[in-house]
């Protein structure tokens, strides 16, 4: 999706992210098992990195696996299964739409029924209008957008649904233990390194200093979401490539408590982008009285000046919006970027000697759908039984663990990308000629254009300078950027070492990108130069994606959200 109009004045001159923007730093992220530095170690047999749909999804497959096998008599015994999360409390770094297939949770839970599961509603209808500054046009809805038989819910409170059945399977679930490095025995993965707690700004120790632990396991399950650090360095370790780079889309969300209900889905395209931007926006009734706001962004947008979380208040004072709105509160903000490259931004592998990357770490989003929460979770479902087979046959190499690859390549994760496959892409070409192209490719059910439509990483793309349009928030309808982080629930301590890593030599005008490129304020241009107000950030991975790479800071730092 993609509009027409958005902020920017005249061109200044032009460049490139990928210039100013910081090696991966593989050197901290990829550590010889057994390196100095670590305080406590603990021993698992299995460990996922990331308690979100799909490490939890894993760990509840797999537990339920290792019990059947031992009450049929088999002999794998106690097996230990860990997931580590990096928020304080499960789902308080969890953000998604979510409109959400059940066919994943099904199959997870066959006992169960849709009214079991952790869902608002049902979908009760849905409508998609063009917009332009001051209208709007009804459109048919496109097959891959209609949601009939899916279910509007919170992402948050799924995981938290889930922590609670993994928890009842016998997984140990570790909150606020963020995974800073991959511990690895030659090319086998081994385990993972937290990060240490109680650092002050220069990285001296404070009074509440705790060293890193390391976790050691014969299988460690990436599933950190949206660009998985972990995940990168190892695909960059073992040269892992991918026929198109991954790009992102930036989302900026909001939860508000409104006087007027909403009776269907609407998800909007056309303003306030401009029409060599790709997006859209969304408007979802959790309750009667509740409704997600939402606007989806590509990281590849070439407006230097364009600045998401603005635009997503401007939308809101939209003739087909503000109604909802007026007389409302505000009561939870937050933002996060969505691996949107598709089928053919997937790593050539996604396994290898004792690790296997799920969910939206490996890229598993279907954009024309708007859907990734059932893939994330059904990797984790094959991910699981491949590690089950290869801990049975007490070989967790690079070869059983294949196992996980060929799963979902024979599932519908890969036809359903597969018949997408370059829609996403064909909005590089711009907002009508993509339009065009994606509804040939819908009527030919992905057959058109019979080739591969090439794509660069979002870094590359050559953004314009210009100024930005002003804006100055109500402080009701519209919030700073400020006031939204305040929203997030975002209580990190103001003395953390900033844990985002920058490039050298930075220019102003590049600055001025960061500025409006991070919808947290975390950058701002103080004579000419860059400051990082690092406690600011909501790990939204926008900045690791455009900008600084970020890295993981102590555990419970960030975002707490409850209903996102």
């Amino acid at each position: 999706m993609t509009g027409n109009q958005g902020a920017g004045g005249g061109d200044q001159g032009a460049f490139a992210p990928a210039a100013y923007q910081a090696a991966l730093p593989t050197e901290r992220v990829i550590l010889p098992v057994g390196s100095e530095g670590a305080g406590d170690q603990l021993e698992m047999d299995v460990l996922f990195v990331g308690a979100g749909p799909a490490g939890l999804s894993g760990a509840i497959e797999l537990a339920r696996l290792v019990r059947h096998d031992n009450e049929a008599g088999g002999s794998l015994g106690d097996v230990q299964i860990g997931v580590l999360e990096k928020a304080e409390a499960l789902g308080e770094h969890s953000l998604s739409g979510a409109v959400v297939n059940p066919r994943a949770f099904r199959e997870l839970f066959p006992d169960l029924s849709d009214a079991d599961f952790p869902f608002r509603q049902a979908v009760p209808g849905e409508r998609v209008y063009l917009l332009t500054a001051g209208g709007s046009l009804r459109l048919p809805t496109p097959p891959t957008m209609k949601n009939h038989g899916n279910y509007v819910a919170s992402i948050c409170e799924i995981v938290r649904w889930l922590g609670e059945k993994a928890e009842a399977a016998g997984v140990n679930i570790f909150t606020g233990f963020p995974a800073g490095a991959l511990l690895v025995d030659g090319q086998r993965v081994a385990g993972v390194r937290t990060v240490a707690s109680g650092l002050g700004r220069d990285g001296e120790q404070l009074g509440g200093y705790a060293p890193p632990n390391d976790i050691t396991a014969k299988v460690t399950a990436l599933s950190e979401g949206t660009r998985g650090l972990l995940a990168q360095a190892w695909l960059e370790w073992q040269q892992v490539p991918s026929v198109n780079p991954q790009v992102y889309a930036l989302g900026v969300k909001e939860i508000w408590e409104t006087k007027q209900p909403l009776d269907a889905v609407i998800h909007t395209l056309g303003w306030p982008l401009p029409t060599d931007a790709f997006g859209g926006s969304f408007l979802y009734p959790l309750e009667p009285n509740l409704l997600a706001l939402g606007l989806v962004v590509g990281l590849d947008y070439h407006r230097a000046a364009l600045d998401v979380h603005v635009l997503l208040q401007r939308l809101k004072q939209h003739p087909l919006f503000r109604s909802y709105f007026e007389g409302g509160e505000l009561v939870e903000w937050g933002a996060k970027t969505i691996p949107e490259g598709g089928y053919h931004a997937l790593p050539g592998r996604r396994s290898g000697d004792g690790v296997v990357i799920l969910g939206d770490s490996a890229g598993f989003v279907d954009v024309p759908s708007l859907k990734g929460i059932h893939y994330a979770m059904q990797s984790g479902i094959f991910a699981a039984r491949a590690i089950f087979q290869a801990l049975k046959r007490g070989d967790q190499s690079a070869g059983p663990l294949a196992e996980y690859d060929r799963l979902v390549s024979g599932s519908y994760i890969m036809s359903d990308l597969h018949r997408t496959r370059n829609m996403r892409p064909a909005f590089t070409h711009g907002f009508y000629r993509g339009g065009i192209e994606a509804g040939l490719m819908s009527l030919t059910k992905g057959r058109f254009p019979g080739r591969r439509i090439v794509m660069d990483s979002d870094a590359a793309a050559v953004r314009r300078v210009g100024s930005a349009e002003p804006f100055t928030p109500d402080g009701a309808l519209t919030v700073s950027k400020v006031d939204a982080v305040f929203k997030s629930g975002n209580t990190t301590r103001d003395t953390i070492p900033s844990h985002l890593v920058t490039g050298p030599d930075v220019p102003p005008e590049v600055v001025d990108f960061y500025v409006h490129m991070c919808p947290a304020g975390v950058y701002e241009r103080v004579d000419g130069g860059l400051r990082v107000n690092a406690p600011n950030c909501v790990d939204c991975k926008a900045t690791d994606v455009l900008g600084p790479r970020w890295t993981p800071r102590e555990g419970g730092s960030g975002p707490k959200y409850k209903r996102m």
